[in-house]
């Protein structure tokens, strides 16, 4: 059997209907009714005129039931059943039209107004269910900033705990007080990984018995749950630890532990340890939970970064402390306007103060004016960023007066929140200083004897052994001359040993003058210095040079000695062992101090200057060397196979003469 249409089982459709047709027929029932229907009336009004009237009943329903639509529909009804009315029976036609087209027009306008309404009214719902929708979005919203409210409450608690403490284990105990009281769990357990035995040290529980914490403490990376999430990294979720099969110690089932939670403490992408929350009894952990842990923990994990590098630091700083107070040289710090800030016992023990009576005072305080010129060129350099020659000579005065050479060395100290400062580091070497003085001291009345010996013995070899040997030239002439007594291999033998004694006649008075040179004891230094240069012309075929820079100024007696000493050598081992064709001798007196170089085009040798003289057999350049430290000056040696050598003595200028 086929179903019916939508309408017709529609109560409210067989109302309509059956309202229309008791109105159809109450329009037409007059025709049985009454004799002489035009003239009946009701209410003064004529009949038909009512029944027009009550057409509006079902147009006005069917627009209330079915809309415009239905409205229309049955105002086109209405209008079939009234129009043959009008044509066909009433005695008033027009009449009766105008009455159907005003009943029309009554209709039209009452099913717009019922259509009107109805979408208002719809319009009106819709607003509602739209308001009811946002209504319930917004409680969803406002649910969730109060889920958020209080995670962010709880984060921020821990991170207030983590900022506010310094020690790793109040931080972890703080953590898992907030966490335990936020997430509703009954164990909260933090390990940490020792990484040296790579396995997990129980730092802080919350929950369980001491045994298991016994127990569990030094799980092995990848054993159990705590250490296959420092393994992998990622969070795990167990639902019932009791039946779960990768269990690792029995205790947990023994404790009665069942649902967990762990994720990792992380730092840098590193893994530093776990953070484990578990219920005794089954519980779900919502999505906004494991958030938040994963949130703590994270935070947790560079906390603890921080914590174990501030613990580190404090350790190293206790050792640098110790190294600090142990040191045998003496080290003080003092700021831009030299206040001291710390000292350490060696500079108590070499300024003789007590540590109350050092720090705070002035640096000025130590030093002469001389000295405290020498201390601002220092730090000068230093915030400059100049190179500066370290360590260097600087004098201090004792509480008791007394002065103490110390070789200092400056740094500029420079850290993150801290002003800067300047660390000192002082070795006092007044004894080598001392012992260094005594030595030059010694080293100078040694020179002096050897300058007196050679000149003792060159006086010697003039006026006897040269004397001698003139003598013994003109017996050989007298004999030379008496030719006929004697034979002709005789005279030959004579006249050999007379050209042998003019030759060494020659090589004793040049002995005599490297002795002592009468050049340099009448003339001066630069004569000499030219006779020397032209010698090395003259006996060994040398092309050389003396060139003079700077206006001529003299220097005391022993010092030209010195300076004679040092040229003269250098000179002999240009003839001797350099195979050189040129050589130039340059002196400058400049404002500062004077240079005098020695240069060769000869075959060089190897040579590094930290090596030593002494240790490389250089004897000549060792004693060279000694003599420019009488100077108080420098001599500088630069060679290499193939390239020459060149020799510089540096003088300062107050070894200089008026």
């Amino acid at each position: 059997m086929k179903k019916l249409p939508v309408i017709l089982r529609d109560g409210r459709f067989w109302i309509l209907l059956l309202s229309f047709l008791l109105i159809t027929f109450l329009h037409y029932a007059q025709l049985f009714l009454f004799s002489h229907p035009g003239e009946s009336s009701l209410l003064g009004l004529q009949r038909h005129t009512v029944e027009r009237i009550f057409f509006l009943a079902p147009i006005i329903l069917g627009g209330v039931i079915f809309g415009l639509k239905g409205g229309l529909i049955c105002l086109g009804l209405a209008l079939a059943a009234m129009l043959p009315r009008v044509f066909l029976l009433s005695s008033y036609p027009r009449t009766a039209l105008l009455e159907t087209l005003i009943v029309c027009v009554a209709g039209v306008w009452a099913s717009w107004w019922l259509e009107s309404h109805r979408r208002e009214v719809g319009q009106r719902e819709q607003a509602l269910l739209r308001l009811e929708a946002v209504r319930k979005e917004l409680q969803s919203y406002i649910q969730s900033i109060r889920e958020n409210e209080k995670r962010l409450s709880v984060l921020h608690s821990v991170t207030a705990a983590i900022g506010r403490l310094i020690a790793i284990d109040d931080i972890l105990s703080a953590a898992a007080d907030k966490i335990k009281e936020a997430i509703n769990v009954d164990v909260v357990l933090v390990f940490l990984l020792d990484e040296g035995s790579g396995r997990l040290r129980l730092r802080t529980h919350r929950g369980v018995s001491n045994e298991f914490a016994q127990q569990v403490d030094g799980l092995r990376v990848g054993e159990g749950f705590n250490g296959w999430v420092v393994q992998t990294g990622e969070p795990c979720l167990i639902e019932d630890s009791t039946i779960d099969p990768r269990v690792a110690r029995e205790i947990v089932r023994k404790e009665g532990m069942r649902s967990q939670y762990i994720v990792p403490l992380k730092s840098r992408e590193r893994v530093v340890g776990t953070l484990c929350t578990a219920s005794y009894s089954l519980k779900e952990f919502t999505t906004e939970e494991q958030e938040l842990l994963k949130l703590i923990g994270a935070e947790l994990g560079v906390a603890v970064e921080k914590a174990m590098l501030y613990e580190e630091s404090q350790r190293m700083g206790r050792r640098f402390r110790e190294l600090f107070e142990r040191a045998h040289d003496a080290i003080w710090l003092h700021d831009f306007q030299g206040k001291i800030l710390a000292v350490n016992r060696a500079a108590l023990e070499l300024t003789g103060y007590e540590p109350d009576e050092l720090l705070g005072q002035r640096v000025s305080k130590f030093l002469t004016p001389k000295q405290l010129e020498l201390a601002r060129e220092v730090r000068r350099k230093l915030l400059s960023g100049e190179e500066i020659k370290q360590p260097y000579e600087q004098t201090l005065i004792r509480k008791d007066g007394t002065k103490v050479v110390v070789m200092v060395t400056t740094s500029l100290l420079t850290e993150e929140g801290m002003p800067p400062a300047f660390q000192n580091i002082m070795r006092d070497v007044t004894r080598e200083r001392q012992l260094q003085e005594n030595l030059r001291l010694y080293v100078r009345q040694i020179t002096k004897a050897q300058e007196e010996e050679r000149k003792r013995i060159a006086r010697e070899l003039h006026d006897d052994t040269i004397q001698a040997l003139v003598v013994l030239s003109r017996r050989l002439d007298d004999l030379l001359s008496n030719k006929p007594r004697s034979s002709q291999k005789m005279l030959s033998q004579l006249e050999g040993i007379r050209s042998e004694l003019d030759e060494t006649l020659k090589r004793m008075r040049r002995f005599i003058q490297d002795l002592r040179p009468p050049t340099l004891e009448y003339l001066g230094l630069l004569p000499a210095l030219r006779e020397l240069v032209l010698q090395l012309n003259q006996q060994a075929g040398i092309e050389s040079v003396f060139h003079v820079r700077g206006p001529e100024r003299h220097f005391a007696p022993e010092d030209e000695v010195l300076i004679y000493r040092i040229v003269q050598e250098a000179l002999r081992n240009v003839w001797k062992h350099s195979r050189a064709r040129k050589a130039q001798i340059v002196i400058d007196f400049g404002q500062d101090k004077t240079r005098v170089m020695v240069e060769d085009d000869g075959r060089g040798f190897e040579f590094r200057e930290d090596s030593g003289f002494v240790r490389v057999g250089k004897i000549g350049l060792a004693g060279m060397q000694e003599r420019a430290g009488l100077l108080g000056g420098q001599l500088i040696v630069e060679s290499s196979p193939g390239k020459g050598t060149k020799v510089v003595l540096e003088i300062p200028s107050g070894r200089l003469r008026d």
